[in-house]
């Protein structure tokens, strides 16, 4: 009988299936805890060590460093990747654990000469220590290997932020994500959902940004009659901002460009009471089946999906037809580290400057749609200002028909309103990093 997998031999395969397939970490994460059997304590650390192990990947290399001649096999290189996080950042696990482990791993996976390369390695670095990041001259490249962030995307946010900010929101990216949860006030008050979560256990505490937003303390909600009954939704509190950029009255017809998998259309479905009429778009069809499942988990009525790429928008709806569009476009996705951090290892700069060129494609596409005053809300979840501000720029050169306004959010929010547009980084409030800009269309003479 083959004997059970230890968390880290899990951990392992998982980073490599991050690094060879490039999937997202959330996803294999989540998938892997739901088919093991693992309790309470190893399930909490086998999270710690693939999102530690991936998220500081540039941070190991150096470490590293100085003790490979050569570079080994990859999953060698991830198996020591994977102990010197360890032994680096987990104050805990005792390093004769973290040696006696890598070296059943090597043996299991490998030969014997691959487990004495592996235990020499780790050796070494217990008996030397690693080399101190501080050492580094060029700033660039210590800022990069310090918040283990690729020299070009460094490079890149030195430019639009200065040295310093970037480094604090690289060293933000490190940060355990929080998790958010949208209260459906259609069926149930804050205060009323508080109350029901504490009586089981689960600790929460008000969003101080957003009325209708909860934040976890204690506690998991996905499996809770709450969530399944459709009284609230997990979201980052940053995505909740968009239904209120929206100014959103009962009744009002609205586009989302780019809805899947759905949590802002279905904010905007709660916002109007179930009123109205949305229509959600998504370029894949197992997309918009998410967006339709999230609608009747919640009891909305008012959402109809259709399977279209945005920027053939016009082929399928009359000019003028919807008081609200929002194009929440594909993005970079760089706000989103702390949640996804394999996407830093996977997107190139050619990537940002192409997805800026489909963002803009988007809103021109999609403009024409809007009524006379209506507003249109572009947002994305990555803090390149390329994809941001240089995509708002462009749209308003070319579109003399629309004026920039300045985003209405909730009160606690309007400080960080900044030039019209909003554009929060996770060093702000402790979100993800995103960027909402409106614009409204004039009136034509």
């Amino acid at each position: 009988m083959k004997k059970p997998e230890t968390v880290r031999e899990i951990a392992l395969d998982l980073i490599e299936k991050i690094e060879n397939n490039q999937s997202f970490s959330h996803l294999l994460i989540n998938d892997a805890l739901k088919k093991s059997d693992l309790n309470p304590m190893d399930r909490a650390l086998l999270t710690e060590l693939v999102y530690g192990t991936t998220q500081r990947r540039i941070t190991l290399d150096f470490y590293l460093a100085p003790f490979l001649k050569k570079t080994p096999e990859n999953w060698v290189l991830n198996l020591l990747r994977l102990s010197v996080y360890q032994l680096t950042f987990l104050d805990k696990v005792p390093e004769h654990a973290i040696l006696h482990e890598a070296g059943e791993i090597a043996r299991d996976r490998g030969h014997e000469g691959v487990t004495k390369f592996v235990n020499g390695v780790l050796r070494n670095v217990i008996r030397k220590g690693v080399p101190k990041i501080e050492d580094i001259t060029d700033e660039t490249t210590r800022i990069a290997v310090e918040t283990s962030l690729p020299t070009w995307l460094a490079k890149r946010w030195i430019a639009q932020f200065g040295a310093e900010k970037t480094r604090e929101i690289g060293l933000s990216f490190m940060e355990a994500p929080s998790q958010s949860v949208r209260v459906n006030e259609n069926k149930v008050t804050v205060a009323e959902l508080q109350a029901e979560l504490s009586a089981q256990g689960i600790e929460t505490e008000q969003n101080p940004y957003i009325p209708e937003a909860l934040m976890m303390e204690k506690g998991s909600i996905a499996e809770t009659q709450a969530y399944h009954n459709g009284r609230c939704t997990i979201q980052d509190e940053s995505s909740m901002l968009v239904a209120h950029a929206l100014q959103l009255e009962d009744g009002l017809r609205v586009l989302d460009a780019c809805s899947a998998p759905g949590g802002k259309t279905t904010h905007i479905g709660e916002k109007m009471h179930n009123t109205g009429e949305i229509i959600a778009l998504d370029i894949h069809p197992h997309k918009t089946k998410l967006v339709n499942k999230a609608a009747k988990r919640l009891d909305l009525t008012n959402i109809t999906t259709e399977v279209l790429d945005a920027r053939k928008a016009t082929e399928q709806f009359e000019a003028a037809s919807f008081d609200r569009v929002l194009v929440d476009a594909p993005c970079s996705g760089f706000g989103v580290l702390r949640r996804k951090p394999d996407i830093k290892y996977s997107k190139t700069e050619a990537d940002v400057v192409n997805l800026a060129r489909i963002q803009e494609a988007i809103l021109a596409e999609v403009s024409t749609l809007l009524k006379e005053n209506g507003i249109l809300v572009y947002s994305t979840c990555t803090i390149d200002q390329q994809e941001n501000r240089g995509v708002v720029e462009a749209f308003l050169q070319t579109h003399p028909e629309f004026q920039l306004e300045r985003v209405q959010l909730p009160e606690k929010m309007q400080a960080y309103v900044k030039a019209d547009y909003l554009e929060l980084v996770p060093t702000d409030i402790g979100s993800d990093g995103f960027f909402i800009a409106s614009f409204r269309k004039k009136r034509i003479k």
